[in-house]
């Protein structure tokens, strides 16, 4: 992130770009720990259930998984978008769904004795609406089994079908998340040619705007080379768009073929610009290096104003 001197966070060692010393991914440190992971890995592969902890490669899936937690992911493992910060499988899934797939999650979520249940799903470009019924068919699903479960789902943009935002949030998630992933400028660089800024601005206010009790939450990646101003007018847009929960991360290239990394992003940026945020009105804002959209982020935030309500 391009900032001011004081917020200058690119760090450098020997000229090269490597991990800082406050990127400490812990694997599992007894052997408690690897078997609640084993467990958990072996429990997913039963059930034919896919996480995104497993496809985007993310840097938290032995932490999540150890503590018994996991994020589903819907409709396959192959996404019709090739956005290039992404490591999940890009193809033509050919419109094939696993109807069981709804009954499977309900199962995992009972199973695991969530309370909070995050879930997400690849784009699937490939079905007239996006795989909107499927994913209302795994939150009912989800609903009828475990009726004291709070759902997170994570929709791609339906291409700014408004009917798909609306079936989906007629399945009553608790969050509705939609990641506008960068600035404006950065989009086209950074995501698939059919994404949109601001088509991804108007998902989040109609859905708002559809159901004004359902919480909205997004996701920014930093370290693509996004300027501090940039990253203000982003958060400026997300507000203005009543947008309720935002995530803060560092990204991290899954491959030489991706985007290449730009920079990390200090502890002590991530920290300045959660006050930016909050000072701008978000309800809860999750920022650090490691933080991830789906990684419990605003999970306890939610639980207790859900409670309170």
């Amino acid at each position: 992130m391009r900032t001011t001197k004081s917020h200058q966070s690119l760090v450098q060692f020997g000229g090269k770009k490597r991990l800082p010393p406050w990127f400490k991914i812990r694997p599992p440190k007894d052997d408690d720990e690897q078997k609640k992971f084993q467990l958990i890995k072996n429990q997913l592969r039963e059930l034919g259930l896919k996480t995104v902890c497993e496809e985007a490669h993310c840097p938290n899936l032995s932490e999540c998984w150890r503590g018994g937690t996991a994020t589903f992911m819907l409709m396959g493992d192959t996404c019709t978008r090739g956005c290039r910060f992404c490591a999940i499988k890009t193809g033509n899934p050919k419109t094939l769904l696993d109807p069981a797939e709804p009954q499977k999650l309900a199962d995992a979520i009972q199973k695991f004795g969530l309370d909070y249940a995050v879930i997400t799903s690849v784009a699937r470009d490939d079905l007239l609406d996006g795989g909107a019924r499927h994913i209302a068919k795994c939150l009912e699903a989800v609903h009828e089994k475990s009726p004291q479960v709070l759902t997170e789902i994570l929709i791609p943009d339906f291409r700014g079908n408004e009917n798909s935002l609306k079936i989906v949030l007629d399945a009553r998630p608790t969050v509705l998340a939609h990641n506008v992933e960068t600035t404006e400028r950065l989009t086209p660089h950074v995501r698939d040619g059919r994404a949109n800024y601001r088509q991804s601005l108007r998902l989040l206010e109609r859905s708002k705007e559809i159901a004004p009790k359902i919480f909205t939450k997004t996701s920014i990646m930093l370290g693509l080379g996004e300027t501090e101003k940039e990253l203000i007018q982003t958060f400026q847009d997300l507000r203005k768009n009543n947008v309720d929960i935002l995530t803060l991360g560092q990204y991290l290239p899954p491959s030489s073929a991706h985007v290449p990394l730009d920079q990390y992003v200090a502890p002590e940026t991530f920290a300045y610009l959660e006050k930016v945020a909050k000072d701008l009105g978000f309800l809860y804002i999750a920022s650090g290096p490691l933080v991830r959209s789906s990684y419990r982020a605003g999970e306890l935030f939610v639980k207790n104003l859900t409670q309170k309500s």
